[in-house]
């Protein structure tokens, strides 16, 4: 398609369907849905990163801020994130290779892996965030792409400090490397974090996301987050779907991609889990609604 304008499509298969082919998928249920109507947006590119660059090259430090180091990043991780081309570089052949190794040490493992951001480079409020990805496998494996509210660690009115999850996060895609058929959408905000975020899982029938690319994308405005795999629109949520306050319609979102090793999502890896593991991004994609 031409990716500087588009529309989606008026009609989309929804969670009726959605839930059917998880279903299938897990344990040969089978249900009927209905279609949905939703309003055609209209769509231009406004930010993209298409890693056509050399392999073994570092992302694009116009667009692409490295976010290093252990300690769990809240979530139990493994991982140690650098900025070495081992775990982060383009392979070449028009995709970002953000790669998960495993170095035997005593008495645990090592594990390094990657997480680029575009926060103080780039942000954005409303619009739709895609990427087309293909995806590693295994256990204790947790590729993502997410978008958090910028203005994290900032003050609010009352000079008090912003927070997670009071500055928003989407989960556009994340995955469970031990399920490898099945991604989830996910948001977190306050009252509605962690366990109790508000989550929705979509299934492939008799396929797995790391044999292909597939697009995972949202569509976001004021008051509503569309979910997308493949252009299926799988999730609809607005104000009344989460169980605290709404905090995605007043400040811009940043981008990160990361491959996490471990953590509460996960687990931890087996010795059954192959490494290296690689997510492999043909591009990022950012369009702003045209009225």
């Amino acid at each position: 398609m031409n990716y500087t304008k588009f529309k989606t499509n008026s009609h989309k298969l929804v969670s009726g369907l959605l839930g059917s082919i998880f279903l299938i998928s897990l344990i040969g249920c089978n249900e009927t849905s209905d279609i949905q109507k939703l309003p055609q947006r209209n769509y231009q590119l406004v930010w993209s990163d298409e890693f056509n660059g050399l392999a073994n090259v570092s992302p694009d430090a116009t667009k692409w801020v490295f976010e290093t180091g252990g300690g769990g990043w809240g979530n139990a991780e493994y991982e140690v994130y650098t900025n070495s081309t081992a775990n982060v570089s383009t392979n070449g052949k028009g995709s970002l290779a953000i790669t998960a190794t495993k170095v035997p040490t005593t008495p645990n493992p090592t594990y390094y892996s990657g997480r680029i951001i575009t926060k103080g480079l780039f942000t954005k409020t409303y619009g739709r965030f895609e990427a087309r990805i293909k995806l590693p496998y295994g256990p204790g494996i947790w590729p993502a792409f997410w978008i958090l509210g910028a203005n994290k660690d900032s003050l609010d009115a009352n000079m008090k400090t912003i927070g997670w999850p009071q500055c928003g996060e989407i989960d556009i895609m994340e995955m469970n490397g031990s399920k490898p058929n099945i991604i989830n959408g996910t948001v977190h905000g306050p009252g509605y974090s962690g366990g109790a975020s508000i989550t929705k899982s979509f299934g492939l029938l008799n396929d797995r996301y790391d044999t292909d690319y597939h697009v995972f994308a949202i569509e976001w405005g004021k008051d509503y987050i569309d979910f997308f795999v493949d252009n299926t629109l799988y999730q609809e949520l607005t104000p009344s779907s989460v169980t605290g306050n709404w905090v995605f319609n007043d400040h811009p979102f940043y981008i990160l991609l990361n491959l996490a090793v471990g953590g509460n999502y996960v687990t931890g890896p087996t010795d059954q889990t192959p490494f290296p593991q690689t997510m492999l991004v043909d591009y990022v994609r950012v369009y702003d609604e045209v009225k």
